[in-house]
């Protein structure tokens, strides 16, 4: 969004929503791979990367019938906050630590806005879905302890 490049290029997800004739898992065995992993706290994205990297499962949402996130919420683990919510913090919170040492970088300090205001419209997203309570406000001070 803030920056120049343009086109939708990368990878994409298979069209085809049916479980693959190779895929050695059940949706009972993925399910348990899935809260195994997430009990020792690994992200939902990283979980997803484990399961198609070590398992060879393409995805879990086609072999169960719902997301990671969804499979962890049933299973009992609980998520406070979103992955790319944290992820972006965590992104403002080297920027800023950067910026501490290095106070004439005028790139990085024009790109810490442009990550606080994608963060800001996450906290807006979020808040009125149900996903952050209404009240929630972006402060980097509170933040930069949430992360750690």
């Amino acid at each position: 969004m803030h920056s120049r490049k343009r086109g939708k290029s990368g990878s994409k997800k298979p069209a085809i929503k049916t479980v693959p004739d190779w895929v050695e898992y059940s949706a009972q065995e993925v399910e348990d791979l899935v809260t195994k992993m997430g009990k020792e706290g690994t992200q939902p994205s990283v979980i997803g990367l484990y399961l198609r990297d070590k398992y060879g499962v393409p995805d879990a949402k086609v072999i169960t019938g719902k997301s990671i996130v969804t499979l962890l919420k049933t299973n009992g683990i609980k998520i406070d906050y979103p992955e790319d919510l944290l992820n972006l913090i965590k992104k403002a919170n080297k920027v800023r630590k950067h910026l501490k040492v290095n106070k004439k970088d005028t790139h990085n300090t024009v790109k810490l806005l442009h990550i606080e205001c994608k963060i800001k419209r996450l906290v807006l997203y979020y808040s009125g879905t149900g996903k952050l309570p209404k009240d929630w406000k972006y402060d980097p001070e509170k933040a930069a302890l949430l992360v750690k």
